[in-house]
């Protein structure tokens, strides 16, 4: 399945780019599957997705938590915590 990565932020910085439109192993069911296959790709995707425990997703531009469904054709994001003021 093609998807858009996403990537916000600090994760940005560390991955070197702000998104990638990628094939997707069928077996990846949640954003959590996404996320540890996208660590295997570089060192700079394993820091920058692994080194913050708060590591924020979305999928189809609705927030979303570690075991929610992949939905063909969404665009995945990581992005770390934001605050406004």
């Amino acid at each position: 399945m093609q998807t858009t990565i996403r990537y916000f932020a600090s994760v940005r910085e560390a991955i070197g780019r702000g998104s990638e439109t990628l094939d997707l192993p069928e077996h990846l069911r949640t954003l959590g599957d996404v996320r540890a296959w996208l660590t295997q790709r570089s060192a700079r995707h394993a820091i920058a997705l692994t080194s913050d425990k708060t590591l924020r997703m979305a999928c189809g531009h609705v927030m979303a938590e570690v075991d929610a469904p992949i939905v063909p054709g969404c665009e995945v994001a990581f992005f770390p915590p934001v605050t406004g003021g």
